[in-house]
């Protein structure tokens, strides 16, 4: 049973979720060409679009389900983390279909990774709540899986999209480079002055 004191939290998410699949397929609309393509950059950006709707639709079916009085997040839980899973297994074996180690592809696998974490802690979450519907403890634990869904989701989109990515570390490596660079004796692989 879904506490009365978080029925507003998912009656806002679910409306969050179901806008933030509609940007989503906006965003996939506008780089159609690129995800039609063959080739590893074309696979990952599927990746990326099909991860984004998984987190979202979990957010949203969650969501809509604990509004329906009676028990019912805990069999959603689990089923929509089945499905997830069965996504995320899906995914992990297309990147691995590429057969190339590229930082995107590590990336992409790390955030695969962090999807499967969540649907196993909701899988689990959603036994426990079918189990002792009283506990109110797992349907808050359900609520922020909802939340980590939307990060996850949010993040795959904005690489989707081609958003721009500063890091610590891309950040770091650049300077370090431009140090380098400046440091480097003249003539060390350029030309002589004229």
């Amino acid at each position: 049973m879904v506490p009365v004191e978080i029925h507003d939290f998912f009656l806002a998410s679910g409306g969050v979720a179901g806008a933030l699949i509609g940007l989503l397929f906006v965003a996939i609309s506008v780089s159609a060409n690129r995800l039609a393509q063959q080739g590893h950059d074309a696979q990952l950006h599927r990746v990326r679009a099909s991860a984004a709707l998984t987190a979202f639709s979990n957010s949203l079916v969650i969501s809509l389900f604990a509004l329906i009085p009676g028990d019912k997040i805990g069999p959603t839980a689990v089923a929509v983390a089945v499905g997830g899973l069965g996504f995320a297994v899906a995914a992990m074996l297309s990147l691995r279909r590429l057969r190339t180690a590229r930082w995107s592809t590590a990336r992409d696998a790390v955030f695969l990774l962090g999807l499967v974490a969540t649907f196993v802690i909701q899988l689990i979450q959603g036994v426990e709540i079918s189990l002792k519907p009283d506990n109110p403890g797992d349907v808050n634990t359900i609520a922020i899986l909802v939340i980590i869904c939307f990060l996850i989701g949010i993040a795959r989109a904005w690489e989707l999209i081609g958003g721009p990515s500063i890091g610590l570390t891309q950040e770091v490596t650049a300077i370090v480079r431009e140090r380098n660079h400046e440091a480097a004796p003249p003539g060390d692989g350029e030309p002589p002055p004229s």
